[in-house]
């Protein structure tokens, strides 16, 4: 495995336990000294976008360890950075009271860094008439009336996650335009605002975010929905299959045989008819009807 994807793996860890709210579980230190051991390169950095990552894990840790690591791996990085050898050389030169000066903003440069470090670099390179409406209707969605602490541009952000959906499909094709609307109508939804606020603060890069399953974005009731159908069709399948009766009376839609195995639940009121669950013995195929 090469270190791009050994920082990503670590980077989707991270992520998770940041989600999580499980920043000062010992396992963070485990994977920030990963971190620590990998030959990092500047190009790393900006394709896996670690840094921004790191510095949100920062921030959301109450571990005086966590930080302090989570520091350290943040300034030995800034030294990749174009400028920084010369700038380091000056350093070296400046009094005593310049660097203690140098030392209290570190901080705050090192945020800064890591917003510049989170664009895309073709972020703001297009003109094409649909790219440019699908950072639009993303950018309306993640704006809101209070916007969280500390949240980052809404424009930036929205152009940065349809950069990478661009990326991944490299035109403006279906799919594209799928991916770009599930985006928009979940950082939409007025009953899932901790899934734009994650993405305001930081908690959600705009990588992430652009390549999210449905079910992580979805909101808990959705989530808990679709928990329960998925739970009736297991049950149906198991009920028509293990707990039926054998018989040739009914054609499978999908291979056209009569081997099948049918189960009759009274799943209405009792004035009702009874559904009856049928399996197809030969393919696999289930259905039901009244």
């Amino acid at each position: 495995m090469g270190c791009e994807e050994e920082v990503l793996g670590v980077g989707k860890k991270l992520d998770k336990m940041i989600s999580n709210q499980t920043t000062d579980h010992t396992s963070v230190l485990d994977l920030l000294k990963t971190l620590q051991d990998l030959p990092m390169s500047l190009d790393v950095l900006q394709k896996t976008r670690i840094g921004m990552t790191v510095n949100n894990l920062r921030k959301a840790s109450k571990s005086e360890e966590v930080i302090s690591l989570a520091k350290t791996l943040i300034k030995s990085w800034k030294k990749l950075l174009p400028g920084e050898t010369t700038q380091s050389n000056k350093s070296a030169s400046s009094s005593s009271s310049k660097m203690k000066i140098d030392e209290t903003s570190n901080d705050s440069t090192d945020v800064q860094n890591e917003k510049e470090e989170s664009k895309p670099k073709t972020a703001s390179d297009t003109t094409d008439a649909i790219r440019l409406k699908c950072r639009e209707l993303l950018t309306t969605a993640l704006k809101c009336d209070n916007p969280p602490e500390n949240s980052g541009n809404p424009s930036e952000i929205a152009s940065a996650i349809e950069d990478y959906i661009f990326m991944e499909f490299t035109s403006t094709n279906p799919k594209y335009k799928n991916r770009v609307r599930s985006r928009v109508a979940n950082l939409k939804d007025s009953k899932n605002p901790q899934l734009r606020a994650h993405v305001l603060i930081g908690v959600i890069s705009p990588q992430r975010m652009a390549n999210m399953p449905a079910e992580e974005m979805a909101n808990e009731e959705m989530r808990k929905l679709r928990q329960k159908l998925t739970k009736e069709s297991i049950d149906d399948h198991q009920m028509a299959k293990n707990e039926g009766t054998v018989s040739d009376l009914f054609k499978c839609g999908k291979c056209g045989q009569y081997n099948t195995t049918y189960t009759q639940l009274q799943t209405r009121s009792s004035d009702e008819p009874m559904t009856t669950f049928v399996f197809c013995n030969v393919c696999g195929n289930r259905w039901k009807f009244c």
